[in-house]
């Protein structure tokens, strides 16, 4: 890969990917209860864009997009949780450490999965540090860095009521109409927004060294998460709440502040912008687009006319269908009025198989018997109180339709009218009145799909067939008994 035109002085660069966190919830952004200062000033330092997205609502799949520039459906296993990322497919960290610079991670990189089937020597993140300060200790003289801060925040488990125990008001939680409004959900919530709010302060810490360092101002800022909320009908969904993040990247004098964009973004774009940054030319096959021309225009709003939509989809997330353990193959479609998803497997549970659980409908309500014999029941949902209460309150009737609106089979395509139904809880695929703009997106979608080469519409490739690394060990034990 030959280099491209290369600036006297490169750029270092910082990347802070939360693990689980949904864009709605800054303090800039408006959210009530959570505090965000350090994501509040990278966004007024340079820019926040409003309609980021991830290539997919999952770990493994999300990042390997981040870390190589393509759609995850291009990267063969490493489009599943808990795969491998083949060698073969280029790494933004490699690419600059080739170049001379000093990269590194912290805590989660790429994962879960296993690099070492895919060829690779190393986590794709790079090589792995204790924290911060160890990785610019061992900084060669006047070698510009790229680092990887991967918190583990606001992933699950959470410390149940770690939110209210630290001044939040249950009142400030906004319980989104897929959720019933109850206490228990509202804690949930909270508990949530606390580890939200300890990975912006941990960020917060990591650009206080830099500046002390007197290199903030060369440092390129990247803040951001690589999946949405863990929580029913988000994460390892399509919806919004499982796809759009937030995402503020700042970058000194070059990129100017206090901007807002409104372009259509995938994280997947942050690899070609690194390396252009540097002075790098991306390869060939790093099919995402560079976010550089937008940071240096000085424009908000719409910046780039052709970013005016974009596309995710989802391969295996946790294995819990059957005894194929398969996954939920979607894709969708995403532009300012409308999102169209398309389901490849409709006969398959959408959060995974329900499995027997217990059902109470009377207290105590505590933490300990919410969660109790839930994990296994529609597994591609976290266990914890939101899912838990839902699942062993399902009897009430409006408990039930917001479970079923997160668990229940779903027909091979949904639409949604963003303007009248921002939560997309009506598909109106159905809907005669939209069967023109049904039929034109559809089009859409599988004309893209095939020009970025993805096998699932081009051959019919079933995703399935790549082995699983991770252990997801209740789901693991409950097959093994179901053998004896």
């Amino acid at each position: 890969m030959a280099p491209g035109p290369r600036a006297e002085r490169r750029p270092n660069i910082l990347f802070a990917l939360a693990d689980d966190w949904l864009g709605a919830h800054t303090s800039i952004g408006g959210d009530p209860l959570v505090k965000t200062p350090t994501f509040d000033r990278i966004s007024r330092a340079g820019v926040r864009f409003t309609n980021a997205f991830v290539s997919a609502p999952s770990c493994t799949p999300s990042r390997a997009a981040m870390l190589t520039g393509q759609w995850h459906w291009r990267l063969e296993g490493g489009a599943n949780l808990g795969g491998t990322l083949p060698a073969k497919f280029p790494v933004y960290p490699d690419l600059l450490e080739a170049q001379g610079y000093h990269v590194g991670f912290t805590r989660k990189g790429w994962g879960p999965g296993n690099h070492e089937p895919g060829g690779r020597k190393r986590n794709p993140a790079g090589p792995q540090f204790k924290e911060f300060a160890e990785f610019l200790s061992a900084r060669p003289k006047d070698a510009p860095f790229c680092f990887w801060f991967g918190t583990t925040d606001p992933h699950r488990p959470y410390a149940w009521e770690s939110g209210v125990n630290s001044g939040m008001r249950l009142d400030d939680a906004r319980v989104p109409p897929y959720f019933p409004d109850h206490e228990i959900v509202r804690k949930d919530i909270c508990d949530y927004a606390f580890e939200v709010q300890r990975f912006d302060r941990e960020t917060g810490e990591l650009l206080a060294m830099i500046e002390k360092a007197g290199e903030l101002d060369n440092t390129i800022v990247v803040m951001s998460g690589d999946n949405g909320w863990p929580f029913p009908r988000a994460k390892a969904t399509l919806y919004e709440a499982g796809t759009h993040v937030a995402l503020a990247v700042a970058w000194g004098a070059r990129a100017a502040g206090g901007r807002v964009v409104e372009d259509f973004v995938s994280l997947a774009d942050l690899a070609p912008t690194f390396l252009e940054a540097a002075g790098i030319r991306p390869p060939e096959q790093m099919s995402a687009r560079s976010l550089l021309g937008i940071l240096t225009s000085g424009k908000s709003g719409r910046v780039e006319a052709r970013r005016d939509h974009i596309l995710t989809g989802m391969e295996r997330h946790v294995p819990c269908r059957g005894e194929s353990r398969g996954g939920y193959p979607m894709r969708a479609l995403r532009n300012r009025d409308f999102h169209l998803i398309r389901n490849f497997q409709p006969d398959r549970w959408p959060a995974g198989d329900p499995n027997g659980v217990e059902q109470s409908d009377s207290g105590p309500y505590s933490y300990e018997e919410l969660v109790k014999n839930t994990f296994a029941a529609f597994a591609d949902i976290d266990a914890g109180p939101t899912k838990a209460y839902m699942v062993t309150r399902r009897n009430q009737p409006e408990v039930r339709r917001l479970l079923d609106l997160a668990t229940a089979k779903r027909p091979e395509r949904e639409l949604y009218d963003l303007k009248k139904d921002p939560y997309q809880l009506r598909n109106v695929a159905g809907d005669p009145a939209y069967a023109d703009i049904l039929k034109r997106l559809d089009a859409q979608l599988t004309a893209e799909l095939k020009a970025s080469g993805d096998p699932r519409v081009l051959s019919g490739l079933d995703f399935d067939q790549y082995p699983r690394y991770q252990r997801i060990s209740a789901l693991d034990d409950e097959k093994k008994k179901k053998k004896r």
